[in-house]
């Protein structure tokens, strides 16, 4: 394409406007890092996979017979939607992410075939998860949403929204459904609805400030006439993570949550809601305003009890500890809420004290494993897989998912330390998944490194209001959230991991990062993507490898199955492209997959 070609073209010479870049951030940054980045994909290597069981007993699987159909924690509960509908971003409402289709199974998935491609025409950071339900199947990009059909790719209707992004990553999560309504967040802090079959713009409802560096990529859930989203930025001085309920017919604020402690001045958007934090837990100097605790995922309802599971973000600066004395809370903590009012009701605290980014990011899964035990699980950025006992609180095992080296060195302005996983590492956006079939919760996970060395005092003080603030010693504005290791030097992990005990049971490695969402289904499959744009299909019960093949851009955002027409679809978000990620430079596009005719 034309504007690739560009792209390679001023690559050598946008490498040298890194200090302007530095100054225009918005504008800039973008345009540089994608030359970059289409240099650094011209020798990528192709998607390999490799699969390890474990050894001795606890690497011992269950023989299955035909799959039974799935029995989950809690009801999905979403009007409309059938079981074999995708209708929110994790599914259920509870984000197990388990479909209970089995047309497409171990054996027959060697006849995958991709059936369909949508093109969004745009070079941008789709993340989106994907949704299907009612015959149509919806995604997002930073200015758009679309509906498309779920068969032949063909689109419904699709609506442009004109804004100017708070931040130059160009990343939405996707939407929520009900009742006939679309939900969605936005890079300005909006929450826009839309006529689930036409696209016409209902109403929108500011929950955050761009002038702050504030916005709302996250993908809402939708439950009992309400919506639930937060804000993001809290990498950003200054800006306060923050919970919000919103009223699905008029968008009007019900309740707001501040996630970390609330100060004097602080603006008040809507009834404020319950909660015994304060700025104890903090312990921030006057000249350092209490910054973190933002959500920019999605979120975990269960319809049984009405709590809300909101995973929080890092505190800030992101690698400096000294500004910001004590535990604080609620950041790398899972926030439990009363859905309806806001009120708090407890929180796990999953990063005791966060000095390498590890936000608890992914939406948590709410599973009842094969013991009968009620399990939160919990896979954060620090490249461990959780399990609390839900009617304790109480944690049950705490499992490496992915590489982890150097996790207690603490870091200071004399030297500089390497860490893994990386502050872009562990599990991003995309959580755990869990199979009822095997009792096995199967993460994805990024194996990449980061090298930091901090700012000074002085200079993590001397920080502006409304700015980037990691206290990471760099002049490269690349370098903000740390020096990563080298293009290539990193890698993917599926854990799959016994939900009771925590033991792995299989594993698989690839060359590409894996952050799309991972979908174990009834046909005894589990799919998911990688950062190089391939795509596999696996034996859920051993992990070995049953098809995959590159099928576009990173694949970085929804990877869902459902049935149209009566025939099971997988519907995989490709075409991630985004100033932190050296990937390949494509469009955004949702391809639909399906079995040849002969093999159905």
């Amino acid at each position: 394409m034309k504007a690739v070609a560009i792209l390679g073209g001023v690559a050598a010479l946008t490498l040298l406007g890194a200090g302007v870049a530095y100054a225009n951030w918005d504008s800039a940054v973008p345009l540089v890092a994608m030359g970059i980045n289409y240099v650094r994909y011209l020798s990528a290597p192709a998607g390999t996979l490799t699969t390890e069981l474990a050894s001795g007993p606890q690497g011992a699987m269950p023989v299955l017979s035909k799959a039974p159909k799935a029995t989950l924690l809690a009801p999905d509960q979403t009007p409309g939607a059938t079981a074999d509908d995708w209708p929110s971003y994790n599914k259920t409402l509870t984000s197990n992410r388990f479909a209970t289709l089995d047309q497409i199974n171990t054996s027959n998935v060697r006849s995958l075939r991709v059936l369909c491609t949508y093109d969004t025409g745009q070079y941008t950071g789709f993340t989106s998860g994907l949704l299907e339900v009612d015959g149509a199947l919806i995604a997002v990009t930073e200015y758009d949403i679309f509906s498309i059909d779920p068969s032949n790719c063909r689109q419904n209707w699709r609506t442009h929204e004109h804004y100017k992004p708070a931040s130059p990553q160009g990343v939405n999560r996707g939407a929520a459904y009900m009742d006939g309504r679309l939900f969605r967040g936005t890079q300005d802090g909006r929450v826009l609805a839309y006529d689930f079959h036409t696209g016409q713009r209902l109403w929108a409802t500011t929950i955050a400030d761009p002038t702050k560096g504030e916005s709302a990529p996250a993908a809402p859930i939708a439950w009992n006439g309400l919506v639930f989203i937060g804000n993001a930025g809290g990498d950003v001085k200054g800006v306060k993570g923050r919970m919000y309920a919103l009223d699905a017919k008029t968008g009007k604020i019900v309740w707001e949550f501040y996630l970390v402690p609330k100060s004097p001045g602080d603006l008040e958007r809507g009834p404020e809601a319950a909660t015994p934090l304060d700025a104890s837990t903090w312990q921030n100097a006057a000249s350092a305003p209490i910054t973190g605790g933002a959500t920019w995922t999605s979120y975990t309802l269960d319809p049984t009890t009405g709590l809300l599971y909101v995973p929080g973000g890092n505190p800030a600066p992101d690698f400096a500890t000294g500004p910001r004395k004590g535990p604080n809370l609620y950041s790398g903590s899972v926030v439990v809420l009363d859905a309806r009012t806001g009120t708090y009701k407890g929180h796990v605290k999953i990063v005791p004290v966060d000095w390498h980014d590890w936000d608890v990011s992914s939406a948590p899964a709410l599973i009842q494993a094969a013991s009968g035990r009620k399990i939160l699980s919990v896979a954060p950025k620090d490249g461990h897989l959780y399990g609390f006992d839900l009617a304790t609180n109480a944690l049950l095992y705490r499992s490496p998912v992915t590489r982890v080296e150097n996790p207690d060195e603490t870091f200071s302005s004399q030297k500089a330390v390497h860490f893994c996983p990386g502050s872009v590492g562990g599990a991003e956006w995309n959580g755990p998944a869990y199979d009822p079939q095997t009792n096995l919760i199967v993460t994805g996970e990024v194996d990449w490194c980061t090298t930091v060395k901090l700012e000074t005092p002085a200079q993590i003080q001397k920080t502006k209001a409304g700015t980037p603030w990691s206290g990471e010693n760099s002049l490269n504005p690349f370098d903000t959230w740390g020096k990563q290791d080298p293009f290539g030097h990193w890698g993917g992990w599926l854990y799959a991991n016994d939900a009771d005990t925590g033991a792995w049971k299989w594993r698989v490695r690839t060359n590409y990062p894996i952050q799309s969402g991972v979908t174990p289904t009834a046909g005894g499959v589990v799919f998911f993507g990688d950062m190089g744009g391939n795509f596999y299909a696996v034996d859920a019960s051993n992990g070995q490898k049953l098809w995959g093949q590159k099928i576009g851009g990173a694949v970085g955002g929804g990877v869902i199955t459902y049935a149209a027409n009566g025939a099971q679809k997988v519907a995989v978000a490709t075409g991630l492209t985004e100033i932190l990620w050296p990937t390949q430079i494509t469009t955004a596009k949702v391809s639909i997959l399906g079995l040849d005719a002969r093999s159905q």
